[in-house]
């Protein structure tokens, strides 16, 4: 069985700027699917996915944060926000 080598193994450097183009879904924006082009999309938590072909972007608005700490719900009629169990 053979092994994938790493980029160390390649000499080659982690570059998140030279990897290209990028795509992900904006909310407030009018979003083409990189797929067939067209705008109709089905919105999740952290992805939405073209109503037509299916291909899936994550949200731009999307976080990954860390799951040590409780996730905080702000509601827009609310100054307080709330905690999640």
């Amino acid at each position: 069985m053979s092994t994938i080598p790493t980029l160390s193994d390649l000499r080659m450097t982690h570059d998140p700027a030279g990897r290209g183009y990028h795509a992900v879904y904006r909310e407030h924006q009018v979003n083409h699917c990189p797929g067939c082009a067209r705008t109709h999309w089905l919105i999740g938590r952290t992805s939405a996915e073209c109503a037509f072909c299916a291909t899936a972007l994550p949200l731009a608005g999307a976080s990954m944060r860390s799951h040590s700490s409780p996730a905080v719900i702000v509601h827009r009629n609310r100054a307080a926000p709330a905690f999640a169990a």
